[in-house]
């Protein structure tokens, strides 16, 4: 395994992350204790989750996957083996603390129900699931509408949510803090918050990355690569069209397609474009005799502005394929031929 630092952090984390949200849902915990144990014996020491988690979101699994987490922690007795990420979810959920946007009080609130799901004293990394304000997330690559934005007042949320994660790094209930589905301005704004009160400096951004959704490569690498706060890279596979599993209209039995709820969510990816990208990138794995996911993988990896890629696998085949990415070198054919199809596929949903 190799390892990076967590921005300016004395923390090393590894360059797979093993991500926890089909725990719950799609992995029950026999799962989840089989994987994290697979993952930690691989040299994974780094592992995110999140309050709403499992996915699909919902209110029945709300809490489920730190639950596993904790259990996991707990039955093992190696917390100091692993360096534990969560979030707090923003105003997206109405069964979380009333959909409410992220604040002081709920920052506080929040830790408080990871801690006990997770049954641990303390968070290592503690993130904002995403900005309270409207901004472009997830598929949306043109929402941002800054006419209903009133930016003095997000100043006045940054300010109070840093100083009440401020509170919790003194009282050790977390050690650092990070963004999540943020965009340049709002992770140098929280920056420059921080040096000025000398409040806890965000130490990453968790923000979708992969072949087919390259965003993070503009303004936002260059934010990272000069302030020292490493993207951990989400969806790397961009939910499972990277694997090649998808191709040709097929939906595997158990796949994330045939689960209520996880369908909606995937279906930007499902554009001609963007599945015209996916043949054409499996045609250069193909070409060169690679696993296409671990191409795709591995294609992740090798971004210097990256500082963690965030798997996830619902079978321990895909889990021991994912973490091995990491000893895959791509050679300049391969990366010559994969910008060629991003030419052709700039926006691909």
């Amino acid at each position: 395994m190799k390892y990076k630092k967590l921005g300016r952090t004395d923390i090393d984390v590894s360059t797979i992350c093993l991500g926890t949200m089909t725990f719950g849902e799609q992995n029950n915990q026999e799962d989840g204790f089989e994987q994290m144990d697979y993952a930690l014996d691989q040299g994974v020491n780094f592992f995110d989750t999140a309050e709403l988690y499992s996915i699909p979101a919902r209110e029945r699994t709300y809490g489920k996957t730190e639950e596993i987490v904790g259990n996991w922690i707990s039955e093992r007795s190696n917390r100091d083996k692993v360096i534990i990420a969560s979030k707090i979810s923003g105003a997206r959920c109405d069964w979380i603390r009333g959909g409410s946007d992220i604040s002081a009080k709920t920052v506080l609130e929040a830790v408080e129900g990871s801690l006990t799901r997770l049954k641990t004293d303390y968070i290592d990394l503690y993130q904002l699931h995403w900005p309270n304000r409207n901004v472009p997330t997830f598929s949306n690559y043109y929402g941002f509408t800054p006419e209903v934005n009133d930016y003095n007042k997000e100043r006045d949320d940054f300010n109070d949510i840093l100083e009440s994660l401020d509170q919790l790094v003194k009282s050790g209930k977390i050690r650092h803090a990070g963004l999540s589905n943020e965009t340049s301005w709002g992770a140098l704004e929280f920056l420059k918050i921080s040096e000025n009160k000398q409040w806890p400096r965000m130490a990453s951004i968790q923000n979708e990355y992969s072949l087919v959704c390259r965003k993070a490569e503009g303004d936002l690498s260059e934010v990272c690569l000069a302030e020292d706060i490493g993207i951990l890279a989400y969806s790397p596979l961009a939910w499972g069209y990277l694997t090649g599993k998808y191709m040709n209209g097929a939906i595997p039995p158990k796949s994330r397609l045939t689960i209520d709820g996880a369908s909606d969510f995937m279906t930007y990816r499902a554009t001609s474009s963007c599945l015209a990208a996916v043949d054409e990138y499996y045609g250069v794995a193909k070409k060169h005799n690679l696993d296409f996911a671990q191409m795709s993988l591995a294609f992740v990896n090798s971004k210097p502005f990256v500082t963690s890629n965030i798997i996830g696998a619902t079978t321990m085949d895909q889990l021991k394929s994912n973490i091995s990415s990491v000893d895959i070198v791509l050679t300049q054919d391969v990366i010559d031929e994969i910008e060629v199809v991003r030419k052709k596929y700039p926006i691909p949903y």
